[in-house]
């Protein structure tokens, strides 16, 4: 939650992959209260009203899991609609034109987005780039061997997104405009 909080602020791509990685997270605890607690909570080593506070929005966090049926894979419905936004915005910046940076860091992976796309559920191309780069997250989490070409296509996203998500930051906060 802390965490959350500060990157939902300055970073809306890396706010969305946290909140997915803290989904497979709780999925991880099998919801168990008292797993979330161990692994989860006690990893913050803050006590009384705010460990509280961590406690109820893990807890909340996993109702809303129940609730959208998504404990087994899948987001809640909150994320799945930022990502749709972020979508929205890239498609933007694409009429206007207005960022040249953004037009060429897309042109540079539009290629590799498309293919992606074809073979991934997702339905537009923020979610592809997203869904990449967090299956390249979880590849090196478990210290997986990643050629050189999927780590450079991955640094050309994570540029993408990178860019894309500063502007959107610059947007919600009146400081960018189409």
């Amino acid at each position: 939650m802390l965490i959350a909080r500060e990157l939902r602020k300055t970073n809306i791509a890396e706010y969305i992959l946290y909140m997915w990685q803290t989904e497979d997270s709780l999925r991880a605890c099998s919801f168990n209260p008292e797993l979330i607690e161990q692994q989860l909570v006690n990893r913050f080593n803050v006590e009384g009203a705010a460990k509280k506070e961590l406690i109820d929005w893990y807890t909340n966090l996993a109702v809303m899991m129940e609730k959208e049926h998504v404990q087994e894979k899948g987001h809640i419905q909150v994320l799945v609609n930022l990502v749709n936004d972020l979508n929205e915005f890239h498609l933007k910046m694409l009429e206007v034109r207005n960022d040249p940076e953004y037009v060429r860091l897309y042109q540079l992976n539009a290629g590799t987005i498309s293919e992606l796309r074809s073979n991934d559920d997702s339905k537009n191309e923020v979610s592809v780039c997203l869904n990449a780069l967090y299956g390249f997250m979880l590849l090196r989490l478990k210290s997986s061997e990643i050629s050189s070409e999927t780590q450079e296509t991955i640094a050309n996203f994570a540029r993408q997104i990178g860019h894309l998500s500063a502007r959107y930051i610059q947007f919600e906060n009146d400081y960018f405009e189409f």
